[in-house]
């Protein structure tokens, strides 16, 4: 698919993978649907879009609302005539034990992260079955692949959106269905608000688990995605790679692994934090941003020039042994 010209609708487009994905697809010419709660940032957004030559409709939208995301898509073949592309990138998160969260905001992070995800797939893919071409991409998780404690709720919401993307893709092939296409993106721990933003019933003030990733970095897989689709890609790097193979191959391992670092580096030890809601009832306060803070722009310099240096030790290295007599 050409981005350039095609409608791609974007959920939880305010901030994190979500605004970048939108800023990425405008410039490339996509038009953009910009779906999210916060109604400001939403128009901010596309006034962003627009001054730089993009066109972008803003729609403020809980996507826990199935009406709502249905009368956004009515709106975005309104006023472009169809439906080419469809992210869901909208998400929260809650930290706390299992058995002492509210069971009202699990079942709140279940309504955004999963059945946000069940309304836009169910408002696009009648849509573009009837075209006979379009995508849909689901942004999970590697937490969709192994479970981080004192976060079940979206633990269970990013292995069920893994769950949903196969489903449909069994449904489609065997509805004779070619033109289609539904993919799912696994990042890794990445550098947006949502982390700062969550719900905390812990006692402890969470932070990005490193080694974290930027969000356009997820957003340029997602473009390339609708671009090419492919049923399910890793978004985490060669490390984010690596933990996943390690957990196809000793899962248990892998399990204790990220239980003992996430316990270790995601909630602190030492700094408190008073239990609250965060975002998951209403947008965060402040301006919408793609970037929380966790430094994950710097740190992706630092993996690169690491790469460099290890790529260039290495073809030093067989250089010297294909020389030698």
């Amino acid at each position: 698919m050409r981005i350039d010209g095609s409608v791609i609708v974007v959920t939880g487009a305010s901030s994190g993978i979500g605004r970048a994905t939108a800023l990425a697809l405008a410039a490339r010419g996509g038009r953009l649907v910009l779906l999210a709660r916060d109604e400001a940032e939403l128009t901010a957004l596309a006034t962003e879009i627009t001054a730089n030559g993009g066109d972008a409709l803003p729609v403020a939208v809980d996507v826990a609302d199935a009406d709502a995301v249905e009368a956004a898509a009515q709106r975005a073949v309104q006023r472009f005539g169809r439906i080419d592309a469809w992210v869901n990138a909208a998400s929260v998160i809650m930290f706390g034990s299992f058995v002492e969260v509210p069971a009202a905001d699990l079942r709140r992070v279940l309504d955004v992260n999963l059945m946000g995800y069940v309304h836009g797939c169910r408002a696009a893919l009648p849509r573009m079955i009837s075209q006979g071409a379009g995508v849909v991409v689901n942004v999970s998780s590697l937490l969709g692949v192994v479970a981080l404690p004192w976060g079940s709720s979206y633990t269970m919401a990013k292995f069920a959106i893994r769950g949903l993307g196969g489903s449909l893709r069994q449904e489609l092939r065997l509805s004779g269905v070619r033109g289609v296409k539904v993919c799912t993106v696994l990042p890794g721990p990445v550098d947006t608000p949502i982390f700062g933003n969550g719900a905390n019933y812990s006692g402890r003030a969470a932070s990005a688990l490193p080694p974290v990733y930027t969000a356009e970095r997820v957003a340029r897989i997602i473009v390339n995605l609708i671009r090419v689709p492919r049923p399910e890609v890793i978004a985490g790097g060669l490390l984010g790679r690596a933990f996943y193979v390690q957990h196809k191959l000793f899962p248990a391992f892998a399990e204790r692994t990220l239980a003992a670092e996430a316990d270790r580096l995601c909630l602190s030890r030492t700094e408190p934090a008073a239990h609250t809601t965060g975002n998951l009832y209403e947008p965060a306060p402040g301006p919408g941003r793609v970037s929380g803070g966790w430094h994950g722009r710097r740190r992706e310099r630092v993996r690169r020039a690491v790469a460099a240096v290890t790529v260039g030790a290495g073809a030093v290295a067989l250089l010297g042994r294909l020389r030698r007599p």
